[in-house]
């Protein structure tokens, strides 16, 4: 009898052992299940690292949320930040490949209450069914670019063209593995927390000196691409575009699980930690080994 073991997730096997071979981005994200759905919007909450992830991509949104009517989450799972984009008034639409995670996104409680009415809609991208310049804010977050390999600069062609002249785009990319600060690392969980407690221009001579570790490398599916922020921002230039801002995610205490969970202890550290963060995210030394990087630009008119 044949055997009915899955094959390792964006791969499937030959027979006789043979060699592990690519699954384009498009079928493996049309076939995945509820149980990977409900997992997309588990992977933003439940530990500190995870709100804190969550916290700074949602402020980063919220702070490029342009004037308009209409706003696209492409690539949006389950729309865990559908109501973190655009402003309160704009009607939301959300597009992704997968039917599981369009359906989670719909169930009770997936979503703010004044979110109000959100299109779901099943689709590719690569053939948005949208007109061109449609789009006041357009995000496309949870490193899609980077998942579509070869393809990701099609979709970044076809993503720009939605946007309406003087929108928003947001995306998201993942050049590295991560990194922490070494500082911060050798100190006892509890100093972390006493520490921080303090503005970050306080804390920030303390981390310099030390710099930063990058984290162990992390398994990336088959044909995963690794965007930089630097061919972004070469891609972007006046007057066609405006870079507003570039930001890595958690440079200072990354996946750091212990000290992230005493730093959550104290309401006012944690307020500071996310300051901290938010300050050394947008130094570019920061961006070539960042687990991820989110970049907001404005279409010139």
């Amino acid at each position: 009898m044949p055997s009915t073991r899955r094959p390792p997730h964006g791969a499937v096997r030959r027979p006789s052992e043979g060699p592990r071979t690519p699954v384009r981005a498009h079928d493996r994200f049309l076939a995945l299940e509820p149980e990977r759905a409900e997992r997309e919007w588990k992977r933003y909450e439940g530990t500190p690292q995870r709100e804190l992830f969550r916290q700074l991509r949602e402020r980063f949104l919220q702070r490029h949320a342009a004037p308009g009517r209409w706003a696209l989450d492409v690539g949006s799972g389950p729309g865990r930040f559908l109501p973190f984009l655009g402003p309160s008034t704009v009607q939301r639409v959300a597009i992704d490949l997968s039917r599981a995670m369009l359906e989670f996104g719909r169930m009770p409680g997936r979503r703010a209450p004044a979110m109000g009415h959100v299109s779901w809609v099943q689709g590719d991208a690569l053939r948005p069914p949208f007109s061109d310049e449609m789009f006041s804010n357009v995000a496309l977050v949870g490193n899609a670019l980077g998942f579509e390999g070869e393809a990701g600069e099609g979709l970044l062609y076809a993503v720009e063209r939605l946007v309406a002249p003087e929108g928003v785009l947001s995306l998201e990319i993942a050049p590295g593995p991560g990194e922490r600060s070494r500082y911060l690392a050798r100190l006892p969980a509890s100093a972390v927390r006493r520490l921080l407690a303090a503005p970050p221009a306080a804390v920030l001579p303390r981390l310099r000196p030390e710099g930063f570790r990058p984290e162990p490398s992390r398994h990336r599916p088959i044909g995963f691409r690794r965007w930089t922020a630097d061919e972004l921002l070469a891609r972007w230039t006046p007057p066609s575009w405006q870079v507003l801002e570039v930001a890595a995610v958690a440079p200072a205490l990354g996946a750091d699980q212990d000290r992230l969970a005493e730093v959550a202890r104290d309401p006012r550290a944690w307020s500071r930690l996310i300051e901290l963060e938010e300050r050394l995210g947008s130094e570019a030394d920061r961006w070539p080994d960042a687990a991820a990087v989110l970049l907001a630009v404005r279409r010139g008119r």
